[in-house]
């Protein structure tokens, strides 16, 4: 296990400088340069054609949507449209690409100097440079069988499935990040968040992170701390820890290699230039290969693409139809709900203000959708180690929301019932009828639990029929327990005064 130092003592003596690159995979109907159907699932590596695969005599075609939706994201982003912008071939020898380069963007992105507007969980906010953002494609998907830890290390060999081969990305590229400080891995949930919400809000990505339709390599290095007056320290050797797949593991990688790398420079050593993995189950990164530059990619011009050039009335046209940005959006919906700036900002934190948007859509109050997705939800999400998005959708939380809201369940059935719809065990409704969860509404069967529960404590029924009504809590804790948490507490103790009076003495 590696040695970590204390993070505000590394904070102390180092500080940290970020960069992102966040891969934002494109909901087109086809690929960027084929017309394979472009979905998640599906068998292995039936999703082809023979320019996925990089057949002789196949050439690329376009995507013209993948590009009015790269616009969209550049122009969301504040970045300046490129009037001209050209494909290159990324060369290196991978199975995940049969011809052994991506067609990406090199030195002519379709978009470049953006910032965007962050807000943290402490309120502050931050503006984070965007350098560029570029389209590609994506690469395929590798299988390492055998070995204990799913990786190539120790693997007996691997499959390769090309069905995500070709698939539209967008990459956007931050430009140096400093100021963070000890807020750092904040900021890198944050910022994830936010590209999150954009690219959802402009519907051009699903944006799922467990689906890898928006995965992020986070870059960090450390700068040694110097006397006031003396002029800063050289930047540090940085790590990218790849592809990390939820909010949570981002802040929690940088928080690890700052951790990691302040204890290998305080004793002497020095730091890698290299890709490292992110291991959910230790909370760890560990060493992938020596990080190349650009330089060892071999760009050239792709020469069976022209140059994209996008007319000056399509770039207007997809402006005028951006939605919101986030943090826009976050101060009118804080109003409309009627949210105090407490609430609003653990929602903000959570990371789940789409999910509420959905969830109110669908029909729930503001207040119960932020109650559900910020409560059991979450809860049982930290649980779990995954995202909250993976576990329920904002229609069945809804749909939960509903039944509560008509009496048919109690919150404590509602928690129930919300364990069911997790386990795949159907929607709400379907969880009720199989399980039997619903609220007892038949007074009958009430007032026969109560007459029981009466009767055998004598004691309580005359406290109550003195006027000491706060002696019903036991009464009604014992009914209750008969109708095994199935009875609406508030009518039973109606009825518990009711019947007090009414049974013979």
């Amino acid at each position: 296990m590696a040695k970590l130092m204390d993070y505000d003592r590394a904070l102390e003596l180092f500080e940290p400088v970020l960069g992102f690159e966040v891969h934002i995979e494109l909901s087109t109907k086809t690929k960027m340069f084929s017309d394979a159907p472009n979905y998640f699932g599906g068998e292995p590596n039936t999703n082809i054609t023979p320019v996925d695969l990089g057949l002789p005599g196949s050439l690329p075609v376009v995507n013209g949507q993948a590009v009015r939706y790269a616009i969209s994201l550049g122009l969301a982003l504040g970045c300046s449209i490129a009037p001209t912008s050209r494909f290159a071939r990324k060369n290196y020898f991978y199975p995940d690409l049969a011809k052994n380069y991506q067609i990406s963007q090199s030195d002519e992105p379709i978009a470049f100097a953006g910032s965007v507007e962050v807000e943290l969980p402490n309120g502050r906010l931050f503006t984070v440079p965007i350098e560029r953002a570029h389209m590609e494609e994506d690469a395929g998907k590798l299988t390492h069988v055998g070995g204990a830890t799913g990786r190539i290390q120790g693997a007996e060999y691997s499959l390769v499935d090309y069905n995500r081969a070709g698939v539209p990305l967008v990459e956007i590229v931050t430009d140096i990040i400093y100021g963070a400080e000890a807020d750092a891995p904040e900021l890198a949930k944050a910022y994830v968040s936010t590209i999150r919400d954009i690219v959802v809000g402009l519907g051009i990505s699903e944006a799922r992170m467990e689906r890898g339709n928006l995965r992020c390599d986070a870059n960090i290095s450390l700068r040694r701390r110097t006397p006031e007056g003396e002029p800063p320290a050289p930047l540090g050797t940085r790590t990218e820890t790849k592809n990390v797949n939820s909010l949570r593991s981002v802040e929690r990688a940088i928080r690890y290699e700052i951790q990691r790398q302040a204890a290998i420079l305080d004793d002497g050593g020095t730091i890698t230039q290299e890709t490292r993995h992110w291991h959910e189950d230790t909370g760890q990164t560990s060493a992938g290969r020596p990080k190349s530059d650009a330089d060892d990619y071999r760009y050239f011009p792709e020469p069976d693409l022209l140059p994209v050039v996008p007319s000056p009335e399509l770039i207007e046209e997809l402006r005028a139809a951006l939605p919101e940005a986030p943090a826009i959006r976050r101060r009118r919906l804080k109003t409309e709900w009627n949210f105090t700036d407490l609430e609003f900002q653990d929602l903000t934190n959570s990371g789940l203000v789409n999910e509420v948007i959905d969830t109110v859509a669908a029909g729930a109050s503001p207040a119960s959708a932020r109650k559900w997705w910020t409560g059991e939800i979450a809860r049982t999400a930290n649980a779990q180690g995954v995202d909250a998005t993976t576990l329920v959708t904002p229609l069945q939380v809804a749909q939960l929301v509903a039944l509560v809201d008509a009496g048919t369940l109690t919150d404590r059935l509602a928690r129930q019932v919300l364990e069911g719809v997790i386990a795949g065990e159907g929607t709400p409704q379907q969880v009720v009828d199989a399980r039997g969860l619903a609220v007892v509404s038949d007074d009958g069967a009430l007032i026969a639990a109560i007459d029981e529960a009466l009767q055998s404590q004598p004691d309580v029924l005359a406290k109550i029929r003195d006027g000491k009504v706060q002696a019903a809590g036991a009464v009604i804790g014992a009914v209750m327990k008969a109708m095994k948490g199935q009875a609406d507490a508030a009518r039973v103790r109606e009825l518990v005064l009711e019947r007090a009076t009414a049974l013979p003495e």
